[in-house]
């Protein structure tokens, strides 16, 4: 699918009317067109554009700003192993090699089965956890080689089904707010806004 899906347009509406600016509703509109595709197509960016009205080059440069967004499909799961400076004194390269080495893949790819994509990320903001990671940016901290291997073994048995969703789901529970409760979004706030 390339642009968003009526239901997701329902939804970014919803999103957009709860922002004092939909321009600043941008970065959620991204999560949900990577959730509803796994990555953020082009076309979608070009829709979340005309829903906000701004440009698809803006969209476009806000979303390769952050390494969250995808481009291109990527697994089932995501795992990005932090190899920057604490996590490298502890053993995060050695980490990284040995995933490559039991997936059978290199960082920046996905094992044959679509299952898994390797990363090699700066850091995670897990420093004293190290060497850690992130599967589909769930933390997984002090973790060893064969953390790793269990980790990968109850991923493929779905053993952690509830606790880490696919690739491109954020929650799973989409926030709803009284309209009596929005943060200056209401017609008042935007008419002080714009009185500015």
């Amino acid at each position: 699918m390339a642009r968003l899906s009526e239901a997701n347009v329902l939804i970014a509406r919803d999103i957009i009317s709860r922002v004092p600016r939909p321009k600043s509703a941008l970065i959620p509109l991204l999560h949900l067109a990577q959730e509803q595709d796994g990555h953020v197509t082009t076309d979608a960016m070009a829709h979340i554009a005309e829903l906000i009205s701004i440009t698809p080059a803006e969209v476009y440069g806000t979303a390769t700003f952050y390494e969250m967004f995808k481009f291109e499909p990527v697994g089932r799961y995501c795992i990005n192993i932090c190899t920057n400076i604490s996590c490298q004194l502890l053993g995060g390269w050695e980490l990284l090699e040995h995933a490559e080495e039991h997936l059978g893949v290199k960082a920046g790819t996905t094992t044959e089965d679509g299952l898994f994509t390797v990363e090699d990320v700066e850091c995670i903001a897990a420093c004293t956890e190290a060497p850690a990671l992130l599967v589909n940016y769930r933390f997984r901290y002090k973790v060893s080689n064969e953390d790793f291997d269990q980790l990968v073994d109850d991923l493929r048995e779905g053993r952690l089904a509830e606790e880490i969703p696919p690739h491109g789901i954020l929650a799973r529970v989409r926030q709803k707010v009284a309209a009596d409760r929005w943060a200056g979004t209401g017609i008042e706030a935007q008419a002080k806004v714009d009185a500015r």
